[in-house]
This record gives structure tokens, C-alpha cells and sequence, in this order.
């Protein structure tokens, strides 16, 4: 059986029981968002999938319901964040978290909602990390080799530093993953992804 078929078998048969036996968390983190800020439980957004489609991406809300307008002042008063900003996507301290999204991210928590993505066919467990439309420029020639398998919830980049790693690192190991994406290769992330989960500090989670 090709290796591609059986992945998207096992994505769906373990998204499937994760969803059913992960409930109770669900409902626990979604009681957590609601009561401590003002907003949606789940966030919303768009990125691309295999072969140069889109779909919506399903993560807990980690951040203030006005983070969207946060983020462009920030980058407009603050010339140093714009630059890490502009460097990761990412900023280390961002004040448009709230307490309760530090914890789900430091631990991970914020993602599980991305095993619906799976279900759905979306995404994988193991793959490319998924991006938004803005970020294809950065992997530029590279683009659709890199998304010529299912972007994952977890991937190289998760296990290999994260957000502690420099941008194109990250295009990097996309790249090496989906031009040598394996039942091994796929058993040594899920192994490490755990070992992340377990161990997050100091692993670039924020």
C-alpha cells in the first residue's frame, strides 16, 4: 500500500477516537477561554493546505478579541518587535496573549482543535508546518514541493527547536519532510512531539 494512503488512513481513525476521548478537555480549556476574556472559544483562521489550497485552521483562542488591532500598533510604536515580528511571525513576549493562552501554548493545549482539521482531511498530524498566504513568498521556488503533502500538527520544525529556530530553518525542514516523507521519518517525530509535550521548556513554545 502506497505510504501517503495509509497516513491518511491513520489520521482519521486516531483523530477520530482522539475526538471522542479528548472531550472533556475540550470542554474544560473552552469553560477557561470564555470565563477568563471576552471573545470566541475557538480561532479561526486561513492557511494553506496541499497542492496550493486553503482551509480554515481550528486552534483555542489564545489571545485578546482585539489582538488584530494590538498587533499594528505594536508594530508601528515598537521598531524592534516589527523586527522579530517581521524575522518569525512571531513576537516572544506578545502582550496580546492572555494568561490563559500562555498556559495553552506553553503546553500545546491551543492546537488540539487542529485534530478536527485532520478528520476533516485538511491536515495530517505529521507534517509541513501550515502557513498563511503571505508566508509563500518565503519559501519561494520551494512552495509547492513543500506543500505537496498535508500540512501537520506537528512536523520537523516543532521538534527541532520551534519558534526558536530562524525563519528559513524552518522552510528548510518543511522542504527535507515532504521530500522524504516515510513511516519512519513520521515515527520519530511523533516520538520526539511527545518528548516537546513533556518537556516543553526551553523548546521555543510561546
Amino acid at each position: 500500500m502506497n505510504y501517503k494512503i495509509l497516513k491518511r488512513f491513520l489520521d482519521f481513525l486516531f483523530s477520530f477516537l482522539l475526538i471522542i476521548i479528548l472531550i472533556p478537555l475540550f470542554l474544560i480549556i473552552g469553560i477557561l477561554i470564555k470565563t477568563s476574556s471576552k471573545g470566541s472559544i475557538i480561532y479561526i483562521q486561513k492557511r494553506m493546505g496541499k497542492n496550493n489550497t486553503t482551509f480554515s485552521c481550528y486552534k483555542f483562542r489564545t489571545m485578546a478579541p482585539q489582538s488584530k488591532y494590538l498587533l499594528k500598533e505594536i508594530l508601528i510604536t515598537n521598531p524592534n518587535l516589527k523586527n522579530e515580528f517581521e524575522k518569525t511571525r512571531k513576537l516572544t513576549n506578545d502582550p496580546r496573549i492572555t494568561p490563559i493562552g500562555k498556559f495553552l501554548r506553553f503546553l500545546s493545549l491551543d492546537e488540539l482543535p487542529q485534530i478536527i482539521n485532520v478528520l476533516r482531511g485538511d491536515m495530517s498530524f505529521i507534517g509541513p508546518r501550515p502557513i498563511v498566504k503571505s508566508e509563500i513568498k518565503k519559501y519561494g521556488n520551494d512552495f509547492e514541493k513543500a506543500f505537496s503533502v498535508s500540512p501537520g500538527i506537528s512536523g520537523l520544525w516543532q521538534v527541532s527547536g520551534r519558534n526558536n529556530l530562524s525563519y528559513d530553518r524552518r522552510v528548510e525542514l518543511d522542504i527535507f519532510y515532504s521530500k522524504n516523507i516515510n513511516f519512519i521519518l513520521d515515527m520519530k517525530i511523533f516520538i520526539k512531539t511527545f518528548k516537546v509535550i513533556l518537556f516543553p521548556f526551553g523548546r521555543g513554545a510561546y
